[in-house]
């Protein structure tokens, strides 16, 4: 089965005001759904893909046949890092704050939560162009924050996206215009940090 269009976890003008509804109705609809059709399109001539996770296609995609392989890790790559994002963020009368497992390894490699979001947001700014900011847990078990160009996956080098950030300028252009610094802080605020422990619980081992 082809692959389709995730519905959101929220209605689209729910993150106001650091999100605002044109934006996410525009991101959803129109850039994840391009993602999506032209993933589907490069896959036609090779249909047994469609019966794959994502996850998997991107895991392995340097067995991928030559002729889709950039397209499948551009297009794939922007349906999965979309699909990921869309769930890290929630209405902001409903964000906690770290907790947990996820706190404490934060503390214990950032120094604290305050001086992580400085260091992520710090990384987030670093993007030259269009690109993502992840802190991602690699497979010996350690966090670290990275930089990734387009639509590269943290999954594509074995490593486990713990939290991301999408800095497209499609991503905020429409409400802060070049303003990335502003849309990064106003970011924070609607982090779904229940999401964030989950994933952090789901790539470490105790």
């Amino acid at each position: 089965m082809a692959f389709e269009l995730p519905k959101l976890p929220y209605k689209y003008n729910a993150l106001e005001p650091y999100i605002d509804e044109q934006t996410m109705t525009i991101h959803h609809t129109k850039h994840h759904q391009a993602y999506i059709d032209n993933l589907n399109k490069a896959l036609e001539a090779y249909p047994e893909y469609y019966d794959k996770a994502i996850e998997e296609i991107l895991m392995k995609s340097d067995s991928l046949p030559s002729d889709i392989k950039q397209a499948v890790i551009n297009h794939g790559g922007g349906h999965y890092n979309h699909s990921f994002f869309w769930k890290i963020m929630l209405p902001a009368q409903r964000t906690l704050g770290p907790a947990g497992h996820l706190k404490e390894a934060l503390e214990k490699n950032f120094g604290s939560v305050d001086k992580f979001k400085e260091e992520f947001t710090a990384k987030a700014m670093s993007v030259f162009g269009s690109g993502w900011a992840f802190l991602i847990c690699t497979p010996d078990q350690k966090l670290s924050l990275k930089r990734h160009s387009f639509q590269n996956s943290p999954i594509m080098k074995g490593n486990s996206p713990i939290l991301g950030i999408d800095v497209w300028e499609h991503a905020y252009y429409l409400k802060y215009q070049n303003r990335r610094a502003e849309y990064i802080q106003a970011w924070w605020n609607i982090v779904n940090w229940k999401q964030v422990e989950a994933n952090f619980n789901n790539a470490t081992v105790r």
